[in-house]
């Protein structure tokens, strides 16, 4: 899945499986283009499938017949139905922590962290009518959202590396770049949440300004 087409990545990917190439890998080769167009075709069907019936409902065979593909080529592209879904996930953390490593070294942590998780929130309100059905079905299907918990675990280890690396502080004996990261998690988890509850109607960039808004007193006091 991604807000554009369903995934959720913008740069160069480094998901399992994934055939996205970026400016430091050259452009697409005719296999890697036809491989995406086969794995863009098997996640818009089954996004379909899943809007219709249901996640629990659907068959690997289902989804492999709407793609005009066998079973056997499905699993080429996609482990289980469930990663045809959160296989964008690994995505978006990686466009969180490269946009927090990528803010001002001066920047306040709360405005450097505001602006890393507002990536993928951003791209989520700019493609509302695709994003919206897929966060649902995500925050509504406990195997998914199991999954998607698990990632978010991932992304706040990250998180807690880059902003120890960026405020200069070791992990290991310092708990605020572990606290900072999980404080910024929380905020695009209850952001991302509130948007899909409300039907897209609210703007996501308002949403985690006014999380940080919150939050940025005590992510800023605790580093002078």
């Amino acid at each position: 899945m991604s807000c554009e087409a369903p995934r959720y990545h913008s740069g160069v990917s480094t998901r399992p499986g994934s055939t996205e190439t970026g400016p430091a890998a050259g452009p697409f080769t005719l296999a890697q283009r036809k491989r995406q167009l086969v794995a863009t075709e098997l996640t818009e069907a089954s996004l379909q499938l899943f809007a219709l019936k249901g996640f629990d409902a659907v068959t690997v065979d289902e989804i492999a017949a709407a793609s005009g593909v066998s079973k056997r080529t499905f699993f080429r592209y996609f482990a289980s139905k469930e990663d045809v879904v959160v296989q964008f996930l690994a995505g978006m953390g990686a466009d969180i922590r490269t946009a927090l490593a990528a803010r001002p070294a001066a920047e306040r942590p709360s405005e450097a962290l505001r602006h890393a998780v507002s990536v993928p929130l951003t791209t989520c309100g700019d493609h509302a009518e695709r994003a919206l059905p897929v966060v649902r079905l995500i925050l509504r299907t406990p195997a998914l959202l199991a999954r998607f918990l698990e990632h978010q675990a991932r992304w706040r280890e990250e998180l807690t590396e880059e902003l120890a690396v960026r405020l200069g502080r070791d992990p290991g004996t310092d708990l605020y770049p572990r606290l900072a990261a999980g404080m910024a998690l929380t905020a695009f988890d209850a952001v991302l949440r509130r948007w899909s509850e409300g039907g897209g109607a609210e703007e996501p960039d308002a949403l985690i300004g006014e999380a940080f808004a919150v939050l940025a007193p005590s992510l800023d006091s605790a580093t002078g």
